[in-house]
C-alpha cells in the first residue's frame, strides 16, 4: 500500500490472478480512475485502490503495458493524477524452438573440406531472446546410415551449419552411398538443462562426385601457331569463392602454363617436343587466408611430335672398308642417320636410297641399300681394288617431309692372298765368338711379298722356327723395306751348344686367306758356328749373403762359396778380403768356407762385406769376384748403465722438494731397452733416505726423502732392469753430492 504516485511492476507472464498494489485515499478524493492498456484484465477497484490483475498475462503477446490512475473528489473532478503506472511482463520458458522448415535438404560434394557448411538449418523460439529461454543449441541425434563408428557430418550447436567431418571428408563417395539423413535436434535454455524444450527435424543429404578432379592427360602438339595463352583445360573446387594457383613439380626457368580465377588451364607459349616432351605441374585452391581448401591435383601435359625435323646423317662421311673376297649379298656397313622427331612414330621413320655412285665401273649398280635399316651390301660380285680403291655413295635418307644426302666412302682392302718368298732359300754358315755382345748383328735376310705394300698382308714377321732351344737369337724386321736384322738375344756358349742349325720362317701379321697356306717358299736355312773363347771362372750364385746372431760360437761354418771354369780347368779360391775386419771376425778355409772365428760385440759396424777372388788353377789371369755379405743380429748381453751426462747433486742444506733427473742407457739395439725400470736397492738405508721416480721410458727422477744430509759424497744403489729379452738387471752406485752451491747453482 501506499499513496498515489508513478509506479513501475515486474510481473511474470502467466500465473493468474494477482493483486499488485493498493493506492491509499487522501481527503477529498473518495475513489480512484484508471486507463490505457489493460489488456481486458488489468484494473483498480475504485473504492479502495486495489490495482490487480484478473486473468494472466502473456510476454509473447504484449511485454509492457501502459497504465494511467488518478484519484476523484464526490463529484468525479479530478483531484491527483493522473500517475504513470507501468507493467513490465517478464518471459519464462513456455515455448518450444520450432524449425523453419518442417524438412531440410542439402547437397554435399565428395571430397569436401571438413568443417566446411554445405548447409544450414534455422529454428526459432518465441521466448524472450535476451534470456536463456530463446538460446537454442544445435546437435544431431542420429545419423542414417551409419557406416562409420564416427559420424561423417558434424553440426556447429550455435549456427547449425552442417559440414562434413574429418573421417566423413574422406570416407564420403556417391559411389558407396549417396544419400544421408539426419536427425538434427534443437534445444532451448541453451541446452543445458534437462527441462529444455526439444524439437527435431529430418535432414535429407544427397552425396555427388566432387567437383575437384584432376583432368585427363592433356595433348598439346608442339609449335602450336595459334595465339597465346591457349585454354587447355579446367579444373573447379568443391567450395565457391577459392584461389587457384599453380606450382611446379619440375624446377624450370619458366613454366609455360598458367590458371585463371575461375580455373581455368593455360599454355601460355608453344611448346617444342624435342626440348621437353612432358611437363607435370600441380594446381591448388586456397581461401583468402592463403590456407589448402583441397588437395592439389598433379596435371600431366604431353606435348606431341609434328613432323619438324630433317633427317640428320650421324658422321658427315661414313667411311666403309671392304676386302676384296667379300661375296655378292655381304652386309659391309650401315649408314647411320637420326631423326629428332618422336621416336617409332611416322615422323621419325627414315627410308634410304642410293642416289649415286661413282666410279661406275665395272658397273654402275655395286652396292644396294635396306630402305629401313641403312644397311649396305654389295650386290652380285666381289669388289676387286684393280677396278677401284675407292667407291662414292650418296645415300638419300628421308622421312614424310624432309630429305637429307648422306656421304660415304667404300674403301676396298686388299686381302692376303700372296704368301712372303725369301730371296735365299739358305743363307749358309756364320760363326760367332761366345763373348759377342748381346744385341750384335750377325746377319741380315729378306723376303718379298706381293700384297699391297704398307698393310698387315704385306708385312713380314721373322721368327726362328727350329735350332734355337734358348732364344740365343732374335729377329727384327725392317717395317720400311721389310728387310730381317738377326740379333744375339742371349750370350752362346760354345760348351753348351757350339753349332746351331736354324730353319727361319717369313709370316704376315694379317690371317691368309682361305686355300692359300704358307711353304717352304716361306723357309730360309742358317747354319750357326759358335767358336770358343777362354773364359774366367763363374761363380755359383751372383752373391752370397747370411744372418748370424753377435753371439755366434767361434768356429761356426757361415756360408760355402762355389765357383767353376766354363772350359772345365780347375779353379782355386784363392784370397779373401775382409774389409776393415783385419781377420778378427772371419777366415776363408779351403773349398771356399768361411768360420766365424771371434765375437765382435758389434764395435765398429753391423754389417761385413767379404770379397772371394776365384782364378783359374793355370791360368792365373782368369779370375772373378764375388762379394760375401755379414750381417750381425744384436743381442742383448749388455747391462743397463746410469748415463754420466752431468754431475748429480743436490744444494746444502737439502730443504726437501729437490729432485734430479737420471738417465739409463744401454749398448744394445733399441729394441732390448725401450723401456727401462728403476728401482732401489734395499741396503744402506737407501730406502729412508731417497726415492725414485719414473719420468719415462729412460729417465727417471731422483730426490731426498727429507732435509737431515751432511755435506758429502753418498752412493746410492740403483737397481736398473733393461725389460729385454732376455732381461737385464744391473745395480748402479750413483754418487750423490750435497754441497754448497753457487749462485749459478753448481757445487763449490
Amino acid at each position: 500500500t501506499g499513496p498515489l504516485k508513478d509506479m513501475n511492476f515486474a510481473v511474470q507472464e502467466g500465473g493468474g490472478p494477482r493483486i499488485l498494489y493498493q493506492f491509499k485515499l487522501e481527503s477529498p478524493a473518495v475513489s480512484f480512475r484508471m486507463s490505457g492498456e489493460k489488456a481486458g484484465i488489468i484494473d483498480i477497484e475504485p473504492r479502495i485502490g486495489i490495482l490487480y490483475i484478473n486473468g494472466s498475462l502473456d510476454w509473447e503477446t504484449k511485454q509492457v503495458h501502459k497504465l494511467q490512475v488518478e484519484s476523484l473528489d464526490e463529484n468525479g473532478n479530478r483531484v491527483k493524477g493522473p500517475y504513470a503506472v507501468t507493467i513490465y511482463v517478464e518471459d519464462i520458458n513456455d515455448n518450444p524452438p520450432e524449425f523453419n522448415q518442417t524438412k531440410y535438404y542439402g547437397v554435399v560434394r565428395q571430397n569436401s573440406r571438413p568443417g566446411k557448411p554445405f548447409m544450414y538449418v534455422h529454428a526459432t523460439d518465441r521466448d524472450d531472446p535476451t534470456t536463456p529461454h530463446a538460446q537454442l543449441s544445435y546437435n544431431i541425434l542420429h545419423h542414417f546410415p551409419n557406416p562409420y563408428a564416427e559420424m561423417l557430418f558434424q553440426i556447429d550447436n550455435a549456427t547449425g551449419a552442417i559440414s562434413p567431418s574429418r573421417k566423413g571428408s574422406y570416407y564420403l563417395d556417391p559411389q558407396k552411398q549417396d544419400n544421408f539423413i539426419l536427425v538434427v535436434s534443437v534445444k532451448d535454455m541453451a541446452g543445458t538443462t534437462t527441462n529444455a524444450f526439444t524439437s527435431s527435424v529430418d535432414v535429407i543429404i544427397t552425396v555427388k562426385e566432387s567437383l575437384w578432379k584432376a583432368p585427363p592427360i592433356i595433348h598439346i602438339k608442339e609449335n602450336s601457331t595459334q595465339i597465346h595463352p591457349v585454354n587447355i583445360s579446367k579444373v573447379q573446387s568443391n567450395e565457391p569463392g577459392v584461389i587457384y594457383d599453380i606450382f611446379e613439380k619440375e624446377k624450370l626457368p619458366r613454366l609455360p602454363f598458367s590458371i585463371s580465377e575461375n580455373g581455368d588451364i593455360y599454355v601460355t607459349q608453344p611448346l617444342d617436343r624435342e626440348e621437353k616432351d612432358t611437363y607435370s605441374f600441380f594446381v591448388v585452391s586456397k581461401d583468402n587466408t592463403g590456407e589448402l581448401v583441397d588437395k592439389p591435383l598433379q596435371i600431366h601435359v604431353i606435348v606431341e611430335d609434328i613432323n619438324d625435323n630433317p633427317p640428320v646423317c650421324q658422321q658427315d662421311l661414313t667411311v666403309i672398308e671392304v676386302q676384296e673376297n667379300e661375296m655378292g649379298g655381304s652386309n659391309i656397313g650401315t649408314v647411320f642417320a637420326t631423326d629428332m622427331d618422336k621416336k617409332d612414330t611416322l615422323n621419325s621413320r627414315l627410308h634410304f636410297q642410293i642416289q649415286s655412285q661413282e666410279p661406275e665401273f665395272p658397273s654402275s649398280n655395286l652396292f644396294y641399300i635396306q630402305q629401313d635399316t641403312g644397311t649396305l651390301q654389295l650386290t652380285g660380285r666381289s669388289l676387286n681394288k684393280r677396278d677401284s680403291a675407292k667407291y662414292f655413295l650418296k645415300v638419300l635418307v628421308t622421312d614424310l617431309k624432309f630429305e637429307t644426302i648422306c656421304d660415304v666412302e667404300v674403301h676396298v682392302i686388299d686381302i692376303n692372298d700372296q704368301i712372303p718368298i725369301f730371296k735365299i732359300s739358305d743363307y749358309g754358315s756364320v760363326s760367332v765368338a761366345e763373348d759377342i755382345p748381346i744385341g750384335s748383328v750377325i746377319l741380315e735376310i729378306e723376303a718379298t711379298d706381293g700384297d699391297e705394300p704398307a698393310t698387315g698382308s704385306s708385312l713380314i714377321i721373322y721368327q726362328v722356327k727350329e735350332g734355337d732351344p734358348n732364344n740365343t737369337f732374335i729377329i727384327e724386321t725392317d717395317s720400311e723395306t721389310n728387310r730381317g736384322f738377326i740379333r744375339i738375344n742371349k750370350a752362346p756358349d760354345f760348351e753348351t751348344i757350339p753349332v746351331y742349325n736354324l730353319v727361319i720362317n717369313a709370316t704376315n701379321p694379317e690371317p691368309l686367306v682361305e686355300g692359300v697356306h704358307y711353304n717352304s717358299s716361306s723357309l730360309t736355312m742358317l747354319k750357326v758356328f759358335v767358336t770358343n773363347v777362354d773364359e774366367p771362372p763363374v761363380f755359383r750364385k751372383p752373391f752370397y749373403r747370411t744372418e748370424v746372431s753377435e753371439d755366434i760360437p767361434v768356429n761356426t761354418l757361415l756360408m760355402t762359396v762355389e765357383a767353376y771354369d766354363p772350359e772345365g780347368d780347375s779353379v782355386r779360391l784363392s784370397k779373401v778380403f775382409l774389409k776393415d775386419m783385419q781377420r778378427k771376425y772371419a777366415q776363408y778355409l779351403a773349398c771356399g768356407k768361411i768360420l766365424f772365428l771371434q765375437k765382435s760385440y758389434l764395435l765398429v759396424e753391423e754389417i761385413y762385406s767379404i770379397e772371394v777372388v776365384v782364378s783359374e788353377l793355370n791360368n792365373a789371369g782368369q779370375k772373378s769376384k764375388v762379394s760375401l755379405t755379414l750381417h750381425l743380429r744384436d743381442v742383448n748381453d749388455n747391462y743397463p748403465q746410469i748415463a754420466t751426462d752431468y754431475p748429480t747433486f743436490f744444494c746444502y742444506p737439502v730443504s726437501g722438494g729437490e729432485r734430479t733427473l737420471i738417465r739409463a742407457t744401454d749398448a744394445d739395439e733399441q729394441f732390448f731397452y725401450s723401456k727401462f725400470t728403476f728401482s732401489l736397492a734395499d741396503e744402506m738405508n737407501t730406502r729412508n733416505n731417497w726415492e725414485i721416480s719414473k719420468f719415462n721410458a729412460t729417465h727417471a727422477y731422483l730426490s731426498p726423502k727429507h732435509g737431515n744430509f751432511e755435506e758429502k759424497v753418498y752412493d746410492v744403489p740403483i737397481i736398473l732392469n733393461d725389460n729385454g729379452k732376455p732381461p737385464l738387471e744391473n745395480k748402479v752406485n750413483l754418487k750423490v753430492s750435497i754441497c754448497k752451491c753457487s749462485s749459478e747453482n753448481s757445487c763449490f
